[in-house]
């Protein structure tokens, strides 16, 4: 039997690799470069794998040798490569903050003199620092939104593990997602405050350019969210009450975490929150961005420091996106509502934790100080809650979140740009519908209250006003109708699609072609109008909106005539009650009762004289009145007037009517004019583009077309004889405009 022998064989280093899974210690204290070099010999089917040994240095892990247990931050300080800073950060001036640069340099520049000179300067130096307490304290009581982002983002704020040190007893840092990685920008570890234990997990900035690198500028990776729900799991199951510290711009939006599965990794974190039988206190200590914060932030209680900020997106995100410019982020962060004041009325945010003046960054150990008193009153307020609660308040916390209640008042100021609610047009098919006999029995019936109305009785203004609007929306599903049943549906939308485009893209008034295609489509309707199935039931309705129209128009011109009777006759008793008219009209009569006369024929020509005046005093004044109230009074007299007055006042009305009627005729003919009739039709159309409710553009144009309308009407009244024979008593006011289909005239005499 031919036995076969096989000789050694050198194995690359990539194949150990595969074989075995890296790690920068190695495998059981063999490193994998050794591996690399290893020399595996074969003889027949027996392998023999011989491996080079290294020393590796004995690792003093997790406790130290001689550790100090009074040392600040606890026995086991060691295992967190974050140490307090022993070097003061660079002072760094925000730009808002510029102005009490000035103060601050001339107290430097006072004490510099005082020291040089020997002087006493005690008095300007107390003076000084005064001022620029008060200016300090004017500009951080009236910061700005994006003035407080600023603050959020300050290089020198404190970080969490700042906080963490600050307020703790004893802390360890924990590491791993126990899936091979370790993010520096979460940071999870377990410490006491007051003896009692706490789960603490937060975002971690650098404090230098090299720690941010390091921190990747506290933008965590799908790691950091998967460790972090690591000491989750593992904080509810020791009923470790769990803090959380926020103060990221957002999770790190790079291809690999796309590719890592950071969405599922917020979202998995979301909804283990919801379920963990534990209390949670989140703290947001700089700037909480988006969906990044949050992952962390589905807590029973959420706390804000006083300048920190809290966003679905960055103001100049969000600039970027609506006003399509980062130099627009102030707008965006006052519109955003994201400071902590405006999230506690939202009741996003539960409390506000005060902020030295300066910012956080000015006195960090009061800050944490604060922040540890804060989040103890909350911790003991949810401690005494039982499991079924703790859960049940952390859910209708986040179910509560922009909840609204109809039925109750908007506050004014937030109704100033409100849409209005536009009145719902009846579509085919829709329940509650008046029939058509139904209807014309409403209103009949409010026609007879109108006619049994006595003068004296108000009208049914209000009753006429809803059928009138319940007869527009009839109509309104009746022509519906009827371009559904002539087959014009499509076209209708086609067109107003053109005309909207139209109105966004072009700046021209209105296009030659569209223009026909409307009157075309209109011709075409108003053809095939009456072979519309529905055409007698429209009729019929038309005819009722008419008449109660015109019904309605006299009910308030009745009204106002009414209301112009009472205010009239109220300025005349007022001229008749002033003390010197009495006084005047009381002579008159004691020197008629002193004459002893019984009629007025019998009168002197001396006392007719003197009556004569003071009624013609009493009228100018009446006439005077009158005109206060816009009127332009032709005539004044008594209801007993001759006939040569009478005849006077009837040929000035015959002319006034003569004269009215040259006017229509003038005015008719400048409008059949080409020039202005093409202006007419097109100011229709504009007006029908634009609706109920037309953009200021729309507006624009129509008050420009308008005015060149007015000008050419006001140039052939100028240019004819009118214009010389007409006078201001006459002739007070010609006004245009376009009222639906339709030019009207209207003067004032």
């Amino acid at each position: 039997m031919a036995s076969v022998h096989h000789s050694a064989v050198t194995l690359p280093a990539t194949t150990a690799s595969d074989l075995l899974r890296s790690s920068r210690n190695g495998v059981n204290g063999i490193p994998l470069k050794a591996l690399g070099r290893s020399r595996f010999g074969v003889a027949r089917r027996d392998f023999t794998v011989t491996a080079k040994m290294r020393k590796v240095k004995k690792h003093d892990y997790p406790w130290a040798d001689g550790a100090d247990a009074n040392v600040k931050g606890g026995a086991l300080s060691h295992l967190s490569h974050f140490k307090p800073s022993k070097e003061r950060p660079k002072p760094v001036t925000l730009d808002f903050e510029k102005p009490l640069l000035d103060l601050e340099k001339k107290i430097i520049d006072v004490r510099k003199m005082a020291h040089e000179t020997g002087l006493d300067f005690s008095d300007q130096i107390i003076l000084l620092e005064n001022k620029y307490e008060q200016a300090l304290k004017d500009l951080y009581t009236h910061l700005a939104p994006i003035q407080r982002v600023n603050i959020a983002r300050h290089p020198n704020r404190p970080t969490f593990l700042d906080h963490v040190l600050n307020i703790t007893d004893n802390w360890v840092e924990l590491h791993g997602d126990r899936s091979g990685y370790d993010d520096p920008a979460i940071v999870t570890g377990i410490g006491t405050i007051d003896g009692k234990r706490y789960m603490f997990m937060g975002h971690q900035k650098g404090r230098n350019t090299k720690e941010n690198i390091q921190r990747n500028f506290g933008m965590p990776t799908p790691h950091g969210y998967r460790k972090a729900l690591r000491m989750m799991y593992y904080a509810d199951h020791h009923g470790f009450p769990i803090i959380t510290f926020i103060d990221t711009p957002g999770a790190y939006a790079d291809l690999k975490s796309e590719e890592l599965g950071q969405g599922e990794a917020i979202a998995h974190n979301l909804r283990t929150m919801f379920g963990l039988k534990v209390p949670i206190v989140s703290v947001v200590i700089g700037e909480g961005g988006s969906g990044g914060a949050l992952a962390i932030g589905c807590a029973n209680k959420l706390l804000m420091l006083e300048n920190a900020v809290f966003y679905v997106a960055s103001p100049e995100a969000c600039a970027a996106i609506l006003w399509k410019s980062a130099k627009a982020s102030p707008k965006a962060a006052e519109k955003l509502k994201i400071t902590a004041t405006e999230l506690c009325k939202l009741k996003i945010a539960d409390g506000i934790i005060p902020e030295p003046l300066g910012g956080a960054h000015a006195d960090p150990a009061w800050t944490s100080q604060q922040l540890k008193i804060a989040v103890v009153e909350a911790m003991n307020e949810l401690v005494e809650m039982d499991t079924p609660e703790l859960l049940n308040h952390r859910m209708l916390k986040f179910r509560n979140l922009g909840g609204f209640q109809e039925g109750i008042p908007a506050e004014p100021e937030k109704k100033v740009n409100m849409k209005k609610k536009a009145v719902p047009i009846i579509q085919k098919g829709e329940t509650g519908r008046t029939s058509d006999l139904e209807l014309a029995d409403e209103v009949e019936k409010l026609k007879h209250e109108m006619q049994n109305t006595n003068v004296s009785s108000k009208p049914p203004q209000l009753d006429v006003n809803e059928m009138i609007l319940k007869l527009k929306r009839e109509v309104d599903h009746e022509y519906s109708v009827a371009v559904e049943a002539l087959g014009l549906r499509g076209r209708f939308e086609t067109l107003r699609e053109e005309i909207r485009k139209a109105r966004s893209s072009s700046n021209q008034l209105i296009d030659v072609s569209l223009k026909d295609k409307i009157e075309k489509l209109k011709q075409e309707f108003n053809q095939g109008l009456s072979q519309a199935p529905n055409y007698a039931s429209l009729n019929a309705k038309l005819d009722m909106l008419k008449e109660l129209s015109e019904a309605n128009k006299l009910i308030k011109q009745n009204d106002q005539t009414i209301a112009l009777k009472e205010e009239i006759n109220k300025r005349f008793k007022e001229i008749l009650d002033r003390s010197d008219v009495k006084a005047k009209i009381e002579a008159l009569k004691a020197d008629i009762e002193n004459v002893g006369l019984s009629t007025d024929k019998d009168l002197d020509h001396g006392l007719k004289e003197k009556i004569m005046k003071v009624k013609k005093e009493i009228e100018l004044e009446w006439t005077d009145s009158l005109k206060s109230l816009k009127f332009d009074v032709i005539a004044v007299g008594s209801k007993a007037k001759d006939s040569r007055e009478q005849t006077s006042f009837s040929d000035l009305k015959v002319k006034v009517d003569e004269f009215n009627e040259e006017i229509s005729k003038t005015l008719e003919d400048a409008i059949n004019s080409s020039d202005a009739k093409d202006k007419i039709e097109t100011l229709k159309l504009l007006v029908a583009m634009a609706g109920k409710t037309p953009d200021m553009e729309s507006k624009k144009k129509i008050e420009a077309l308008n005015q060149q309308i007015k000008q050419s009407l006001a140039e052939a009244i100028s240019s004819s004889e009118l214009f010389e024979r007409g006078t201001p008593r006459t002739l007070l006011c010609i006004l245009t405009q376009v009222v639906g289909k339709s030019v009207i005239l209207q003067r004032w005499f």
